[in-house]
């Protein structure tokens, strides 16, 4: 444990941001989960919807630093492609 008190606060924030981190980052996979199922149903209608909000929800994890920019483009890319099957 830390004897100073500013690195005490540092311990706590620390579990705040991790905490968030988590649920964000269980967010983005719950997003990304809903589109393969959309995909999988093959409605070529909710697919595009799920897309548009599985793009959304990968900038924005990019932009907050919670994925590598490279890893947001390489998600993207596989949605587009996983989109373009869909007829």
């Amino acid at each position: 444990m830390p004897n100073i008190k500013s690195a005490e606060k540092r311990v706590e924030l620390g579990k705040v941001n991790n905490a968030r981190n988590k649920a964000n980052k269980s967010e983005l996979k719950t997003v990304l989960k809903k589109f393969d199922e959309a995909v999988q149903e093959g409605s070529r209608e909710k697919a595009e919807s799920a897309y548009k909000v599985a793009v959304k929800a990968v900038d924005k994890a990019a932009g907050k630093g919670l994925i590598h920019k490279n890893n947001a483009a390489h998600k993207k890319s596989s949605l587009d492609a996983k989109l373009a099957e869909v007829k």
